[in-house]
């Protein structure tokens, strides 16, 4: 079976981005499930080499098809954006937008399936701002390439998957988010999500009241929102069970009783993942022409150019990516 093909841009080249990409190269393990294609600066890269001390060398092409693949070399794109000395762990307008062209390389690949999947590395939303890049974040930028309003983000840790109804929003805008369309949407939409990843079984839907409202003792949202959507999703034919309280819901699915859970905003979810396993966690954007899979940690500038980041989550980015692509990409 032929390798999946996974591209990784950079990151903020101020961060610990360049960092943990030389390890996750320097780790064998991936050679055996992918290949791995690197976009980015050469000066950059060579400044990590030199800080993690590890033994890569640089093979700087054009296009993918002139790529090695081999273990010990970095197959890249040199983008020539930062060619000289910068200061790690700091603001800087170059490195905010050489990470943003980084991205918009790698998914220009991707959409032109050149890789079959990214695996992105942390950008700085400072330094975004400082180089005038018109976008936030990762979704944003994804959202503009791709050509796809809202990308669907999931996390997965071990067999915990887990939908959020609504992202970056207060907890007030959040809760008013909570509605029987929008509830009826996302069941749909992460129940397709799932089935272009190749996963079946149950989706259990999060309550949002302690102990899912008790029929209205602790809240109304399950009473007039959560259920009735949760009941038309069954009559159209959807695997979907809830509302689960959360206080449950979470350890059930990481025990294997449902493929996956929509929580209900951003903190319920992320809470439940990352007090399981932070590094582990996974966030995967599935619902482009391309998959995305992500370290969900910053830049940590504190640690930036000093050889002390780990790398466990940028290795775990890549596995998912390389475990997802191949039935992503079957249609």
């Amino acid at each position: 079976m032929k390798k999946p093909i996974i591209g990784i841009p950079l990151g903020d080249p101020a961060g610990i981005g360049p960092e943990i990409t030389m390890y996750t190269f320097a780790e064998k393990s991936l050679y055996d499930i992918c290949n791995m294609f690197l976009v980015g600066d050469r000066y950059v890269v060579e400044k990590a080499i030199e800080i993690t001390g590890l033994d890569l060398k640089i093979n700087i092409v054009e296009d993918v098809e002139n790529a090695k693949f081999e273990y010990g070399t970095i197959d890249m794109m040199d983008l020539g954006v930062v060619t000289g000395p910068f200061e790690f762990g700091k603001v800087d307008a170059l490195c905010g937008k050489a990470s943003y062209l980084y991205i918009k390389k790698a998914g220009e690949l991707a959409m032109a399936k050149e890789v079959d999947a990214i695996a992105t590395t942390p950008i700085n939303k400072e330094s975004l701002r400082a180089a005038d890049v018109p976008y936030i974040g990762h979704t944003e930028m994804l959202e503009e390439i791709s050509g796809v309003h809202d990308p669907l983000t999931m996390f997965e840790v071990e067999d915990l998957r887990v939908f959020f109804l609504s992202r970056h929003l207060s907890l007030r805008d959040a809760l008013d988010a909570v509605t029987y369309d929008r509830v009826l949407e996302y069941i749909k939409r992460c129940t397709e999500a799932m089935e272009r990843l190749g996963v079946k079984g149950t989706m259990a839907v999060a309550g949002l009241n302690p102990h899912s409202g008790e029929h209205g003792l602790f809240g109304w949202e399950e009473v007039k929102e959560i259920t009735p959507a949760i009941e038309q999703a069954q009559r159209e034919g959807y695997d979907v069970v809830g509302p689960i309280g959360a206080d449950s819901v979470f350890h059930l699915a990481l025990k294997g009783k449902y493929a996956s859970v929509l929580s209900l905003y951003h903190d319920q979810g992320h809470i439940a993942t990352k007090t399981y396993n932070f590094e582990k966690t996974i966030s995967i954007t599935n619902s482009m022409p391309f998959l995305r899979t992500s370290v969900d940690h910053g830049t940590a500038y504190s640690h930036a150019g000093k050889n002390t980041a780990s790398a466990v989550s940028m290795i775990e980015a890549v596995k998912l990516a390389a475990k997802y692509a191949p039935n992503f990409n079957r249609e």
